[in-house]
């Protein structure tokens, strides 16, 4: 590809389009974020008991935070129940511990659902996840046509970089295509998945590998629904995409560019998608890696500086991280500067009263064509090797990765690549603490004294003939989110519930 320094002004307007039109390069819609319609301002909370992760949430909803985005803790994110063997040291640690309808009904406690957007940071049991939030919405009197969020369900990219999957990803891969066909018809503005690059770079990616294995894995999941029957265009505009903003700034704005411009021509090319299904919409995160422990207030710089380059890269909704993440759980304090470093940008930066500001910048631009290119070359040789879950069998995402990470940390540890309070500008003098989250060393104790309180006062015969059911399902071919929600209902945990299909498909190791 020629350097876009080479272009006369006319071909410029040519190659990359209008905002809002293919191959989206400047942007998923017309007008962006002027008039007054900014991104969605999310921030993601989740800590100990669903009771004091409501209380999180009415304090950001009162704060000005935009949508709820939800942390689990890592036993259900493997499907688990508190009082799980497995569970143990690990409840309430990393995210909210949820198990069954009612901490789902404490979760949102006084949260009109009908009225807000909820992000759910779940995989492997994604589909139970929203089979429980759906199920709350009715209980509220929500309808679900009304219902709009996101679950991530995402699961090709745990066997790459996060590793909370439970089954083998063909079996996954029906989980994900069934939670497809349900919403299109039960959930319409429901994001069936958010694929997620995020977890990709903050484990060592590059940007070009960050917008490659990102689009590699969309392209399975987009066959493996239309191998299940779906139409592109009933599933393709419900797709969302979910991206890490690191501190390179003018790479990042010119990243998400790229990645637009890239998945609009895979899904026009490939596919035979419409504008409407071609267009990449995705939430990004500030990237957790890029924070210190050491001089934990150079955090809020960091943040702040990835903030921008999302929004003038024109993210759709943004989560911005906390200066004590390195340390902790965001405190209530934390999470409250990193929100106002959001509306900052966006009420008195000036940045939201242009289209695509740097649309036309020869550097951006000359950036996001050599980003589209490595990243194509990277997305050709997944291709050569038959595709995302094939790449992933054979190791190769894995070691790209890794190769990658390898060479940004011996960087740093070399004084080649500066981290400021790190290797360069630290500080001999002791800093003074900093105050962090702290989880109640007697809340797993009383979370497994409330699932099995909770399974005794249940009528158990029902409970059980609902999970006889899901389980002749998921050994046929029928849709598995009906009898999921049926399980549910009938006051089957999550570790059951899960636990059928371990017992059926077994566990990916």
């Amino acid at each position: 590809m020629e350097p876009i320094d080479d272009a006369s002004p006319p071909d410029l307007e040519r190659r990359l389009g209008h905002p809002g039109q293919f191959p989206f390069t400047r942007g998923v819609y017309p007008r962006m974020y002027t008039g007054g319609r900014y991104w969605t301002m999310r921030q993601y909370a989740g800590f100990g008991t669903a009771e004091e992760t409501n209380e999180r949430y009415r304090y950001l909803l009162a704060q000005g935070v935009a949508g709820l985005s939800v942390a689990f803790d890592l036993p259900t994110q493997l499907g688990m129940d508190p009082d799980a063997a497995e569970a143990r040291g690990e409840v309430g640690r990393v995210g909210v511990s949820i198990a069954t309808i009612d901490d789902v009904r404490s979760l949102f406690d006084g949260i009109p659902l009908a009225d807000v957007t909820t992000s759910m940071t779940i995989n492997a049991p994604a589909m139970m996840l929203l089979a429980l939030y759906t199920l709350e919405a009715e209980r509220q009197g929500a309808p679900l046509e009304q219902l709009g969020g996101t679950v991530q369900n995402d699961i090709l990219k745990e066997y790459v970089a996060r590793g909370t999957y439970i089954y083998p990803p063909e079996r996954s891969m029906r989980l994900v295509t069934d939670l497809f066909a349900w919403c299109a018809l039960h959930v319409p503005r429901w994001n069936t998945i958010s694929i997620s690059g995020y977890h990709i770079r903050e484990a060592g990616s590059t940007a070009a590998q960050e917008i490659a294995f990102t689009l590699a894995n969309a392209t399975a999941y987009v066959r493996a629904a239309i191998a299940a029957g779906l139409d592109i265009e009933s599933f393709g505009p419900r797709l969302s995409f979910f991206f890490a903003c690191h501190n390179d700034f003018f790479e990042e704005v010119a990243k998400f560019r790229a990645a637009r411009r890239l998945w609009a021509h895979v899904v026009r090319d490939e596919f035979g998608g419409t504008e409407r299904a071609a267009m990449l919409r995705f939430h990004a995160q500030t990237g957790g890696s890029t924070l210190t422990a050491q001089q934990p207030l150079n955090n809020v710089v960091r943040t702040a500086y990835q903030a921008l380059a999302a929004v003038l890269g024109g993210t759709q909704s943004l989560h911005t991280n906390a200066y004590d993440e390195a340390l902790g759980l965001p405190t209530a304090a934390s999470a409250r500067l990193a929100l106002r470093t959001q509306q900052i940008l966006a009420h008195e930066s000036g940045v939201a009263e242009a289209i695509d500001p740097l649309g036309g910048s020869y550097f951006v631009e000359r950036l996001t064509d050599e980003l589209e290119r490595d990243a194509r070359r990277l997305l050709d040789r997944v291709e050569e090797l038959g595709g995302s879950v094939r790449a992933i069998e054979l190791g190769y995402l894995q070691r790209e990765i890794e190769e990658a990470a390898y060479a940004h940390q011996r960087a740093v540890e070399a004084g080649e690549r500066v981290v400021v309070g790190v290797n360069r500008f630290a500080e001999g003098v002791a800093e003074a603490p900093v105050p962090v989250q702290h989880i109640d060393p007697e809340l797993e104790a009383r979370r497994v004294a409330q699932v099995r309180r909770f399974r005794e006062e249940r009528d158990g015969v029902a409970a059980s003939e609902a999970l006889a059911r899901l389980e002749v399902a998921a050994s046929g071919e029928a849709p598995l989110m009906p009898v999921v929600r049926d399980a549910f209902a009938h006051r089957a945990t999550i570790g059951e519930v899960c636990g059928v299909l371990r017992r059926l498909w077994g566990e990916h190791r």
